[in-house]
């Protein structure tokens, strides 16, 4: 049984929830998932421009959790952007 997940202090709840490539129906989509960690330690990043370090404590957790919460994030971005999928941020 995996250990359970700690909460991460999240900041941002963003009011637009689901983005998809132009001109191709829903129907004929993919949908990738973002989480809301992905999506705030994406903010952090690159919104704020905090290092790794701040941007850890900010959501208090370790740097290297904050590191596989990021790189989680960039893969799926990049997986939606490159094969055309659409993104949706759970809660």
């Amino acid at each position: 049984m995996p250990r359970p997940r700690l909460g991460r202090r999240i900041r941002f709840d963003p009011h637009v929830t689901f983005f998809k490539p132009q001109g191709v129906p829903m129907r004929l989509l993919e949908i990738v998932e973002l989480s809301h960690e992905e999506v705030e330690a994406l903010r952090l990043k690159n919104v704020e421009e905090l290092d790794q370090v701040d941007c850890a404590k900010k959501m208090k957790t370790s740097q290297s959790t904050f590191q596989r919460i990021l790189s989680s994030a960039y893969k799926k971005i990049s997986q939606a952007l490159i094969e055309g999928k659409a993104i949706k941020i759970i809660k």
